[in-house]
């Protein structure tokens, strides 16, 4: 971090931190050695417990922990501040995303908010997606412009666009890519460039990709978030999320938001995120292998009007996403030659895809997102076509998902 750009990070929010316990892999010896991916996402963090041996890092289901003298704990005093669960979570987490600092969160949306308000103080400017993910944009629009924190949203895909919309008091600039429902894909490297430019951060929301298929810390971008509750948990029994920094200062002033806003997971809640964990590189190379045989498909039936999805070669985003994407992911859009009814109609005839919000689960999701997920963006420039379906698909047999999507298109 330039010290323009380190700067301009103190000028936002309290530079006075506590020592509660995150996340920091600057100790941490899987996430200092030259392993693989899936080799951190088994082991780091979760060295076998000292005490029994156990090579499963136990639930630790407590609130507080006891002191031998005033002051004298062995690094944890209350488990708001630091959970040793969590913290082999948030430490995992770090070493995925090749960052300084993990952190997780009772769900994305409060890693999101722990995040903005960290870095932007009132009067503050943010750069957003013109096709941002409902909720997210219902914080910046309902929530943090009450707070005095103005948006922008542009279409991220176009560097120009998102230079012009640099304002003096712009503090970050927020990408999601893929994008949440469009699947447009953005420039990481370029953005961070831009943003940097302009002394902004910025933050890249990594949920469709996960982190095995994409690092965005390694193509510039300062913080990572994720809504753990998809890819990353995995099974659709765990709502969270997290962040990852790549600078210690950074983290060092997350974790402070972190433990004033309060809004961290259970050790229950961080147990089944890492449990997930461990399984994400296989599970993403069987989402990616379905999803590539589902587009097959849908590119090919008369039903359907158009499908968006990064791994087709027209895609507009095709060739960025090739070069900053291991794989192109699990999740498909498409929209019907029927329009709405038609969409709403195929989402009603599923029988092995789900009828169900969220995504990133083993189990194949559909939706509508215009009056489910994108609901909240009903009428602003963000509105979704009412003819568009979301799919998360999932791991299950690929001929039985090609063959419940056929009938649900022919009928």
């Amino acid at each position: 971090m330039s010290e323009e750009r380190a700067n301009r990070v103190r000028e936002q929010g309290s530079r006075e931190f506590g020592s509660e316990v995150h996340g920091d892999t600057g100790g941490d010896r899987w996430a200092q050695g030259s392993y693989g991916f899936e080799t951190l996402a088994i082991h780091a963090g979760q060295d076998p417990d000292p005490t029994t041996g156990a090579v499963v890092v136990p639930i630790y289901q407590t609130s507080t922990y006891a002191q031998s003298e005033v002051g004298q704990h062995q690094g944890y005093e209350y488990s708001r501040s630091g959970n040793p669960t969590r913290t082999a979570l948030e430490t995992c987490l770090a070493a995925l995303e090749g960052g300084r600092t993990g952190l997780a969160f009772a769900s994305g949306l409060a890693a999101e908010d722990c995040l903005l308000r960290t870095v932007a103080t009132p009067g503050a400017h943010v750069v957003v997606p013109d096709d941002a993910y409902g909720g997210t944009y219902r914080l910046f629009a309902q929530v943090l412009s009450r707070w005095g924190v103005a948006h922008t949203a542009v279409p991220l895909g176009d560097l120009a666009a998102v230079r012009a919309a640099m304002r003096p008091e712009t503090v970050l600039v927020w990408c999601e890519t893929p994008t949440n429902p469009l699947l447009r894909v953005a420039d990481i490297a370029g953005l961070a460039e831009v943003a940097h430019d302009a002394g902004a951060l910025l933050a890249v929301d990594n949920t469709f990709a996960s982190p095995y298929l994409q690092q965005p810390i390694a193509l510039g971008a300062d913080v990572v978030v994720h809504s753990t509750t998809k890819y990353l948990g995995g099974h659709s029994d765990v709502v969270g999320g997290a962040l990852v920094a790549a600078d210690a200062e950074l983290g060092e002033r997350l974790a402070y938001h972190q433990n004033a806003l309060g809004a961290v997971p259970g050790a229950f809640d961080s147990w089944l995120v890492l449990r997930g964990a461990k399984t994400l590189g296989v599970r993403m190379d069987r989402h990616c292998a379905n999803a590539a045989r589902v587009v097959d498909l849908l590119t090919r039936h008369r039903a359907v009007s158009s499908v968006l999805y990064p791994g087709l070669p027209d895609s507009p985003g095709h060739e960025v996403a090739a070069r900053q994407m291991r794989q192109f992911g699990g999740m498909v859009s498409f929209t019907l030659a029927g329009g709405e009814a038609a969409a709403l109609e195929v989402c009603r005839r599923t029988t092995v895809f789900t009828l169900g919000e969220s995504l990133g689960g083993v189990e194949s999701l559909i939706e509508h997102p215009g009056r489910m997920t994108h609901a909240s963006v009903a009428g602003s420039q963000l509105e979704v076509p009412a003819d568009l379906v979301r799919l998360s698909v999932g791991i299950e047999t690929a001929e039985d998902l090609l063959a419940d999507l056929e009938q649900a298109l022919s009928a």
